[in-house]
């Protein structure tokens, strides 16, 4: 089942399209990664997603149904965290979940407020006040205050924004956790892509607005085709070399640099081919990471 269907949304802001004919679904039990520079379209996606603003064109469907008819009965199934959450400095950990779970109109119970506290590393301070809290620590605060309900549907935007390594772990784990051991579908945007490669079933690239590529994570950073980069004394020469023969199909399309796209099994012949041809290779790094093809996709749109 699809718990998030985007059909052919766009976003106008006078003569800006912040967001161009995007689509996409989201099954149940999914870990989503979103990705894109700043400035791609990601945050004003997720708004439309949460019906904080509406789309110029195009339709959203969450659980099966229309977010701008059914928008409350929907959000009461969806935690969110979008970029930096807005706390009050004099009240503590647990009275923020009281809070946000009385403006929700949901009754909470107290072991409930614990355990979300408890899952975001806040439990030794759950009566301190936000006054004293880190950056990072606010950031964990947000997030309890997205899965306080218990919502089936998580949307996290930047969820490590002011983490320490450690904190960034522990939200991995976090999520993995969402998913895998309580079935929560789970979508979240980030710039740490080394996180969303981590975590992630299935991931978005969009650039200015538009979809750039789709699929599953195991698919798109398939080990067997890899993408590598050659350093030669002579670049024009061998580029020259590569597109008069087989491996020219494999080019990647780079302002700088050589890049190729191919089985892993044809290095060792790219290699040879390049040095029987006259060329001085000075070395072949293989890129096979999300930021690599990420840079990949974007830098060439």
């Amino acid at each position: 089942m699809a718990v998030i269907k985007v059909e052919n949304i766009s976003k106008h802001f006078g003569q800006l399209k912040a967001v161009d004919q995007l689509s996409f679904e989201v099954e149940a039990g999914q870990v989503f990664g979103f990705l894109g520079q700043n400035g791609s379209g990601k945050s004003t996606t997720i708004r439309m997603l949460l019906s904080l603003i509406h789309p110029s064109s195009g339709s959203i469907e969450l659980f099966g149904k229309s977010i701008q008819k059914n928008r409350a009965a929907i959000l009461e199934q969806v935690g969110a965290i979008i970029e930096r959450p807005d706390l009050y400095p004099y009240l503590s950990a647990t009275e923020h979940l009281q809070l946000f779970a009385k403006v929700r109109k949901q009754k909470v119970e107290a072991n409930r407020i614990t355990k979300t506290l408890e899952q975001v590393g806040l439990a030794q301070r759950a009566q301190d006040k936000v006054q004293t809290f880190s950056l990072g620590m606010k950031q964990r605060l947000g997030i309890a205050i997205a899965l306080v309900h218990n919502p089936s549907l998580i949307i996290l935007d930047e969820p490590t924004n002011g983490l320490d390594p450690q904190g960034i772990a522990d939200i991995r784990a976090l999520i993995k956790h969402l998913s895998h051991e309580e079935g929560k579908t789970v979508f979240v945007s980030s710039h740490l892509l080394s996180e969303i490669e981590q975590v992630a079933n299935q991931i978005l690239i969009i650039h200015q607005g538009k979809k750039m590529v789709e699929g599953m994570t195991k698919e798109l950073l398939d080990p067997e085709k890899r993408v590598v980069q050659i350093k030669t004394m002579d670049d024009k020469q061998a580029l020259a070399i590569l597109l008069s023969g087989s491996f020219g199909q494999y080019i990647l399309p780079r302002e700088e640099g050589i890049f190729l796209k191919l089985p892993a099994h044809t290095i060792p012949l790219l290699n040879e081919s390049l040095i029987k041809s006259g060329v001085a290779v000075m070395g072949i790094e293989t890129k096979n990471s999300l930021e690599d093809y990420f840079l990949q996709i974007t830098s060439n749109a």
